[in-house]
């Protein structure tokens, strides 16, 4: 191996590096039964990222305008607890907030499909917690998506 390679593999990661040795991960979600593409395959981060900054800008409006009245340092709260409130509201009910549904996502419960309120307020905790939400597994699913038993979808 030349030190281009080595370079290479290493700037690609772990997962590249044992796919080229032979290894075969398969694709994201086939562990969990999903399909490959198309809907009811799983939401790429790309897309994810997406409805988290629309649902991030929406909740820090909301605290700016309606509860705030003007920029303060408690803005950023009032904005966290909005984003908490609105995400455990929207996925219990409806399985997506309005920035998933801006980027075609939803919310499915692994067993039942639907998400229960129970699941959709640990899934929110977690979630405002945001470190559980930085650990991905193989399927790119978050930490709070695993100990919650969800998965988010493509619509």
């Amino acid at each position: 191996m030349d030190n281009r390679q080595a370079i290479g593999s290493w700037l690609s990661g772990p997962r590249a590096a044992m796919e080229e040795a032979g290894a075969d991960f398969g694709y994201r979600g086939e562990q969990l039964g999903l399909p490959e593409e198309g809907p009811n395959s799983i939401a790429r981060p790309g897309r994810r990222l997406g409805a988290l900054a629309v649902d991030w800008g929406l909740c820090v409006l909301i605290a700016y305008g309606l509860i705030t009245h003007g920029y303060n340092p408690a803005t950023g709260n009032w904005a966290l607890g909005v984003f908490f409130v609105l995400s455990a509201l929207t996925v219990g009910t409806v399985g997506s907030t309005p920035g998933k549904r801006i980027f075609g996502i939803r919310v499915l419960a692994l067993d039942s499909g639907t998400v229960s309120p129970g699941r959709s307020l640990l899934r929110t905790v977690l979630l405002c917690l945001a470190i559980p939400a930085l650990v991905w597994d193989r399927d790119g699913r978050g930490l709070h998506d695993r100990l919650a038993k969800t998965v988010e979808v493509r619509i």
